[in-house]
């Protein structure tokens, strides 16, 4: 059997639709609640490698630590904004997604497909209300 984490914020409704994709798929993945576990500034790093993201396209701005920390100033280099990320985990966009297949940033949640090791067992729908898999276990789009 594969290993499939998924770095989890479960009040974030991307992440939770993330999770069911994966779910969906017959997969039990290891959940890792990033807020109360971040990952190391070295796997930070290699996640966001693995995906083919910059520094900045892993950053959420939308939170107050990148307002109080003045992280929209181009003054932080790539080394000092993981060890920011990793000091104040609500600055991770998520959810990240790391399979043997790949890693993903799975903004949007389907994302995801691309990476999974199984293919989806049955027709899902996103939270809202957006169908994502056909009855076969086919991607929509």
């Amino acid at each position: 059997m594969s290993t499939v984490k998924i770095y989890h914020n479960p009040a974030c409704g991307t992440s939770r639709n993330t999770l069911a994709l994966i779910q969906n798929a017959g997969i039990q993945p290891e959940v890792i609640l990033y807020l109360e576990n971040p990952p190391t500034e070295a796997e930070l790093t290699q996640m966001i490698q693995a995906a083919g993201l910059t520094v900045r396209q892993a950053i959420r701005v939308n939170v107050a630590p990148y307002e109080q920390l003045g992280l929209a100033e181009d003054r932080f280099n790539d080394t000092q904004l993981i060890a920011l990320m990793v000091q104040h985990p609500l600055l991770i966009n998520r959810p990240f997604v790391v399979t043997e297949l790949g890693t993903r940033l799975s903004r949007p949640s389907e994302v995801v497909l691309d990476i999974l090791p199984q293919p989806q067992q049955s027709a899902f729908v996103k939270e809202d209300d957006e169908q994502i898999v056909d009855a076969n276990g086919q991607p929509v789009k």
